[in-house]
């Protein structure tokens, strides 16, 4: 399958909406406890699972399914809030890593998953 750039899915994100004349609907508030809302829905399908029974759930078509669909939701509600406000998520992305380079040195974090806290006078 031929990869898909991302300011092509933002392009068809922003007609969906505007065919359907949504955008009156769709403040930072909305869409941020939409985001929310999408994330809770993902969770759902793995709470009280074992981290093996949530990697074997993925192996089940059709529970896989469900899954990709709730990440689509997320992520669409994620690309319409940088649509509508200007946001450059490539440029977020990349600052983000920046800074979790800082507050997570390899030499200090390897192998382990502390908060940042944890290291610092380390």
């Amino acid at each position: 399958m031929p990869e898909i750039s991302l300011n092509h899915i933002k392009k068809e994100i922003k007609k969906f909406i505007r065919e359907r004349n949504w955008e009156k609907y769709h403040s930072p508030k909305n869409i941020s406890m939409s985001i929310a809302i999408e994330a809770a829905e993902l969770m759902e399908h793995f709470q009280w699972l074992t981290i093996d029974q949530s990697k074997k759930l993925l192996k089940d078509k059709k529970k896989r399914a469900e899954i990709e669909d709730e990440l689509a939701d997320i992520a669409i509600y994620l690309l319409d809030f940088c649509n509508l406000f200007d946001i450059g998520l490539e440029s977020c992305i990349l600052r983000k890593l920046e800074k979790s380079s800082q507050k997570y040195p390899v030499r200090l974090v390897r192998g382990k998953a502390h908060k940042y806290t944890y290291y610092r006078n380390r």
